[in-house]
């Protein structure tokens, strides 16, 4: 416990001044000082002891970024005396707390609340370092402050931006499962329903039990399997740390790969995470259809980028021990020069001879605007280097694609859409 004066006792000090002037002597000095001395400890000691209060906190357990949550500290005092208390609640910056000072009164046995307000700035999870409390004296020249125990915690999640395009791709997605390109006989079907026969149709579809029974020939339809498997693998290396506009670019591989478990999840495909660079950081595997979205959102609001190289090895490794033959792999990733460097083309290649590959990433929307500065000589400069980054991009783009990868590169506004619409075109093509 610590026990320290406030601005009024340095006032209160200045009443011994005419003391002084009148009587200037070391002793009238000396008995100034012990009186004012004796003046403020015992205001001190009258303070209750903040020890001797319980402290309950009420604290959100997630909030989605860029929304707010309330939260409460309830503050009781179970002495004879009142209490009057200023509370410091040290949340680290990002957690968005309106107020982290606090000024309360609380009458003896009884409680009071202090309410709070979190407007998250961050994605991630946040705490509180400490909760101090100071104890004023009845005079209010001295506070006793001691450290309490509460500890809080809260998950800032991802806000999901991209949520607002799945109504129109799930439009389209119900427009081709509704067509009949995929209502026939062939392998890698499930059978759909039974309909009356028409010319052309093929003979070996007949269904003769129901045909017996309606006495007129009757087919069956067929649609394509449900329940594929679609496997994400997130680069969450030193790459993914730039900042594309206001947040990082791993930010942005997030709300693209959330927009696809959703989709995927009204398809009837499962959808499993991977979060890799030197080491698996963060897995959701084998959730439920309808928890799969929940759990990647709650496990990929604390992943933040490593300063280190993806080791496309481990990546594929870990490929080939998650996903079966045939499913559909994403791997969100830059496509960039350091790619060649890295190792992802052999990897790419490796695995497009097993699976359907997408390889989506996140270009800097700035490119574009840098590549059309024609103003002065630096402007010239700077659209050169912009240009010169957009035609090795096209380059390491095209080599992806001759092993077999499908690339999407887009800003971060269009990326979400721009992989949903890759999925649903696998889906109309029948690859998936």
């Amino acid at each position: 416990m610590r026990i320290s004066i406030t601005p009024r006792a340095a006032l209160v000090a200045l009443l011994g001044l005419p003391v002084l002037v009148l009587w200037p002597a070391w002793w009238t000095v000396l008995l100034v000082l012990l009186a004012w001395l004796l003046v403020v400890l015992g205001d001190a000691f009258l303070a209750p002891s903040p020890r001797q209060l319980t402290v309950h906190r009420d604290a959100p357990g997630q909030v989605r970024l860029g929304g707010e949550a309330g939260g409460r500290l309830l503050v009781t005092n179970p002495t004879q005396r009142p209490a009057d208390l200023e509370i410091r609640d040290a949340w680290n910056p990002t957690a968005g707390l309106d107020h982290q000072r606090s000024v309360l009164r609380v009458p003896p046995r009884e409680r009071r609340a202090v309410t709070q307000v979190y407007r998250p700035t961050r994605r991630g999870e946040h705490s509180s370092r400490a909760l101090l409390v100071a104890a004023r004296g009845p005079l209010g020249l001295a506070r006793r402050t001691s450290a309490i125990d509460a500890p809080g915690r809260m998950l800032a999640l991802h806000p999901f931006g991209s949520r607002r395009h799945l109504p129109s791709r799930v439009r389209r997605l119900r427009e081709i499962e509704g067509l009949a390109a995929i209502h026939q006989r062939g392998q890698g079907t499930e059978f759909d329903s039974l309909r009356d026969f028409v010319d052309g149709d093929d003979v070996r579809s007949i269904d003769w039990r129901a045909t017996a029974r309606r006495r007129s020939v009757v087919v069956r339809t067929w649609r394509p399997e449900r329940d594929r498997h679609v496997l994400i693998v997130v680069d969450t290396s030193r790459t993914s740390a730039s900042r594309l506009g206001d947040a990082p670019r791993l930010d942005a591989a997030f709300d693209a790969a959330l927009l696809l478990t959703a989709l995927a999840g009204q398809a009837g495909d499962r959808v499993d995470l991977l979060c890799i660079d030197r080491i698996p950081h963060v897995s959701v595997l084998g959730s439920a259809r309808t928890r799969v979205l929940h759990d990647m959102v709650r496990a990929t609001a604390a992943v933040h980028p490593a300063l280190v190289e993806t080791d496309w090895e481990l990546a594929a490794a870990t490929i080939r021990d998650r996903a079966r033959k045939g499913a559909l792999v994403v791997l969100v990733t830059p496509v960039d020069a350091s790619v060649v460097d890295t190792g992802l083309l052999p990897v790419a290649a490796r695995i497009g001879r097993d699976h359907p590959l997408v390889v989506m990433s996140v270009s800097d929307p700035s490119l574009d605007s840098l590549a059309k500065g024609r103003g002065d000589l630096e402007s010239v400069y700077r659209a050169a280097a912009a240009e010169q980054e957009r035609i090795g991009r096209a380059g390491v783009a095209r080599a992806l694609e001759r092993v077999g990868a499908h690339v999407v590169d887009a800003p971060p506004d269009q990326a979400p859409q721009a992989l949903a619409d890759s999925y649903l075109a696998l889906k109309a093509a029948g690859r998936l």
